[in-house]
This record gives structure tokens, sequence and C-alpha cells, in this order.
């Protein structure tokens, strides 16, 4: 286990190409009934291409806030935030939107597919949104399906599923469009420890693939499969660390 080297970035720099996430005095502030509530006090970190991260932190530490700004869901108070060399934390709601659909993967806790859709529909469903072709999206879909897995199960609704085979569509759902960043939320958090080790492996073998990983979990054992931990607390990086990979 080593820290995690700093780079400084000064205000009005431009990423360098090999940064896919960076935060610059990244700050998020909350009205609460007249109480302003601190939730990220100014928290500066970069995410190279390829890297596997997890953000830790206890309740009330910031990560949910920094995963909402990281995924564009939410907008700083104060600070930057650069996606693949663009500055999105000054962006419209519309751009932010382009930003998500375009760049960012998101794999969560609950696993938010269509019931009455089978797993290939559920998939096509970000090209959809896109206007891509119904030949060539159905492709590429089925391609994110054969990447996790499922290549056997594209015609089975989630209720034919396993609780893993649903998350393994949702993440497939993720990756269709080849986003930059695969922001995963807790995605372990409703399955089984034998199961969530079995998606934890799938995260290992995507980011062995060349996918760039963003982990947010409060779980010890979850982390260990990231190459590098970010710990918050009140809002701020206590530690960045990276780790050693097992042999």
């Amino acid at each position: 286990m080593t820290t995690a080297q700093a780079v400084t970035f000064r205000t009005g720099d431009t990423p360098q190409p090999d940064i896919v996430i960076l935060t610059h005095k990244l700050a998020r502030d909350y009205d609460m009934g007249g109480e302003i509530v601190h939730a990220l006090r100014g928290v500066d970190f970069q995410i190279r291409r390829n890297e596997f991260v997890a953000i830790m932190g206890p309740s009330g530490s910031g990560k949910s806030t920094l995963m909402n700004l990281i995924g564009c869901l939410d907008t700083p108070t104060a600070g930057e935030y650069w996606l693949n060399a663009q500055k999105v934390s000054d962006l419209s709601d519309d751009e932010l939107a382009r930003i998500r659909n375009k760049e960012i993967g998101f794999v969560f806790q609950t696993f938010n597919l269509l019931p009455r859709a089978n797993a290939l529909h559920n998939v096509e469903l970000p090209l959809i949104y896109a206007g891509q072709a119904a030949q060539a999206r159905r492709a590429q879909a089925a391609r994110a399906l054969e990447r996790v897995g499922l290549g056997d199960r594209m015609d089975h609704r989630p209720n034919e599923l396993s609780g893993g085979q649903r998350q393994r569509v949702a993440i497939a759902r993720a990756l269709v469009n080849e986003p930059s960043i695969l922001l995963a939320d807790e995605p372990t958090g409703n399955l089984d420890s034998a199961t969530g080790e079995e998606i934890m492996r799938l995260f290992e073998e995507l980011h062995d693939g060349g996918q760039t990983i963003v982990l947010v979990t409060h779980e010890h054992d979850i982390a260990a499969h990231a190459r590098r931990q970010i710990h918050l607390r009140d809002g701020l990086i206590e530690r960045d660390e990276r780790m050693e990979r097992p042999s």
C-alpha cells in the first residue's frame, strides 16, 4: 500500500490527456432549512485512464455527494470538475445530460431494469435514447451482454434471472455506449457475498480490458478489489492510497 502521488493543478490549467477525471477545490453546500451543510469542502484528485478507484467513507463523509458530481447528476457550489479534458462543472443541465449519456456508464445497487423487457432490450435503452438505428443497436447490445457472460440469456426477462445475472445486465447496459468511466454505486449491496464476489471479479476483468472504473462503497472487502482507494471524511480527502495487486 502506497500513498497516491498528488499532481499539481492550477486554475486555468487544462488536464493532461490521460487524465479522465480531475477535481480542483471541488465543494458542494446544501441549504437544509436555513442551515448550510458543507458536504464537500474542497476536494482535489485526479484519475487516469484505466484506473480502478474505490471512493470510501462513513455516512456523512461526502462520498454520495462526490458520486453525484462525478456522475454529472449535480453541480458544485465551487471549484472545478473536468471529465475527459472538458470542464463540466459549469455546464447547463441539458449539456450535463448529454455528457452523462455519452461519457458515463452507471451501475446502481438496485438494478433499475424494466421488468417486462428482456435483457437485450434493457441493454438497448441508452442506444434508443441516442437515436441509434435498430439493427446496429441490437448488435451492440448483444456484444455488451456477451462481454458480461450473458450471451445465452438475451431473451430472458429480469424475473427469469438471478440477482447476479440482473446486475450483469445492468453492467452491460452501462457499458453499451462504451463510456469513458464506469461509475458503480454500491453495486453488490443487493447481492449475497458469493454473488458479490463474482460481480467484483467481472469489474476486475473489465478493468484488465481497459475500462476506467470508479466504485463507491463503504465495504472494505469490496473496495479491496480496486487498485486505489480514496477515503473521505467530513467532506475532505482523509487519505488516497494505491493498493498492491494480490499475486
